[in-house]
């Protein structure tokens, strides 16, 4: 155990020049978790700049920085050199974790660790590392990729070194004080009412088309929707009991808590499920609602779809020769669409319960890309507020256009345009001249107006003969 009131041993060396030098013992601890000890000497200063009782409070002080932080030292043991950060997180983090993340978390999460974090620093001790060289580190990271890998980097990395910080490798935790940086913005799309309906009619097979059904219409996450059993099929509710992870099927597995909840089925969705459920093979309650053949080792088994094989092979050939984009045929689109649609339907509180979000701010920030009616108003507000101040130029001798005068004024010409390609002024006159005709082109040439209808007839007057004149202005 580190000496709990360890003070050092100052002493004096040099031939011309005097110095007070300290020695002092620093304990580490090893990958086994034995105490390691080791003497460290160190220069206090000139003899002729300090007194020894100041070169033994000077030396107090750098002890207690290198066994642990506070005035005197800590019981905690820092970890020696052969502690790295690549060695803590596959030695101590990753087993301490494993038990607590599903099946999908855990393989995002390890891979993300050992790609970004441990390729990074994973040969460095854990003593080493400072809080300067993370936030650097974070915040280059944020140059290159987007917010959610940022994020999980910073909340690993956090976690990892709170862990070490925890089990006595390090004193101070170098990452309690980072920063999630700025980071590109993240574009997030929904596909449109019209794809939506184009996509349905375009598949034909009628267990794709139910499946497809529901994770539009529904929003269930991928792997509730490939673990859906034909229990869980009510009529007019799906029941979330378990989930289906790349073809593997987990009973009683879900997300959260709150995804447990019942997930209402549209009255004009059911005819489909009940299509389906009348040509699939296998309708018993265990039985899955929308299996696929199994290969290998599980050859001749109905075994839940790979959701990203489904998408690949099922959905996205139709979708390319539709015209839709892949990038919008996967269950996070629909799923975010649904919640944006939602909020000219119900409430924030409805979308929630839909989407069977733990807490309503996720689906406010995330899924729900709401404009608040109030945000409307004030930018309508504020615009004819600035609107407004043309009023002013009326004074001026040029026309009226009121608060909202370029909506009046774009209406206006509007109309004008119409009223050129909708009036065909056709005049005929018998004259001593001869005969007038004047057609649509030609006004459309001769006047931005219709003020040459005054002109053509202030002509007529002058070239009028006395048998009289006919004039005939026809308007679709």
């Amino acid at each position: 155990m580190p000496m709990k009131y360890q003070r050092g041993n100052v002493y004096l060396k040099g031939v011309k020049t005097k110095k007070w030098y300290g020695k002092f013992r620093v304990y580490y601890k090893d990958r086994s978790g034995q105490e390691v000890c080791q003497t460290k000497r160190v220069v206090l200063g000139a003899k002729s700049e300090m007194k020894k009782w100041e070169a033994e409070k000077k030396l107090e002080q750098i002890t207690a920085i290198a066994n642990g932080s506070g005035g005197k030292t800590s019981l905690a043991l820092l970890a020696d050199d052969s502690v790295t950060f690549g060695w803590f997180v596959e030695e101590r983090y990753l087993p301490t974790r494993r038990g607590r993340w599903r099946v999908a978390t855990k393989k995002s999460t390890e891979f993300e660790i050992r790609r970004y974090l441990v390729g990074k620093f994973g040969q460095v001790p854990l003593r080493e590392l400072d809080p300067f060289q993370l936030q650097m580190w974070l915040n280059k990271l944020a140059e290159k990729f987007s917010e959610t890998v940022v994020r999980h980097a910073y909340v690993n990395l956090r976690a990892i070194l709170k862990m070490a910080r925890k089990l006595k490798f390090l004193s101070e935790n170098p990452a309690e004080d980072l920063e999630m940086p700025e980071t590109r913005e993240v574009v997030r799309p929904i596909i449109s009412a019209e794809q939506i309906c184009t996509l349905i009619d375009g598949v034909e097979n009628l267990r794709d088309k139910a499946l497809l059904c529901v994770g539009i219409f529904c929003a269930t996450r991928a792997s509730e929707t490939f673990g859906f059993t034909w229990k869980s099929y009510l009529g007019d509710r799906l029941l979330v009991q378990a989930t289906a992870f790349e073809g593997e099927f987990y009973e009683g597995k879900v997300k959260t808590r709150s995804s447990k909840t019942a997930v209402p089925l549209p009255e004009d969705i059911r005819p489909v499920i009940e299509a389906w459920k009348k040509v699939c093979e296998d309708t018993s309650p265990d039985a899955l609602m929308f299996p696929t053949f199994g290969r290998g080792r599980r050859t001749g088994k109905k075994v839940p779809f790979h959701s990203k094989n489904f998408l690949r092979c099922k959905i996205a050939p139709i979708a390319e020769k539709l015209s839709i984009p892949r990038k919008l045929v996967t269950f996070q689109v629909m799923r975010r669409t649904l919640g944006t649609d939602m909020q000219g339907h119900g409430s924030l509180k409805d979308t929630q319960m839909v989407l069977r979000h733990a807490s309503i701010k996720t689906t406010g920030d995330i899924y729900v890309q709401e404009i608040a009616e109030s945000t409307v108003k004030a930018i309508n507000s504020r615009t004819r507020a600035v609107l407004a101040a043309r009023k002013n130029v009326d004074d001026q001798g040029t026309p009226e256009t009121g608060s909202n005068g370029l909506q009046n004024e774009a209406q206006a010409s509007g109309d004008m345009l119409e009223k050129k390609r909708a009036v065909v002024v056709e005049i005929n006159a018998q004259t001593d001249s001869g005969h007038i005709h004047i057609a649509e082109e030609d006004v459309a040439k001769k006047g931005e107006n219709l003020m040459i209808r005054e002109a053509v007839l202030n002509n007529l007057e002058t070239q009028r003969a006395p048998m009289g004149s006919c004039l005939r202005i026809a308007a679709s």
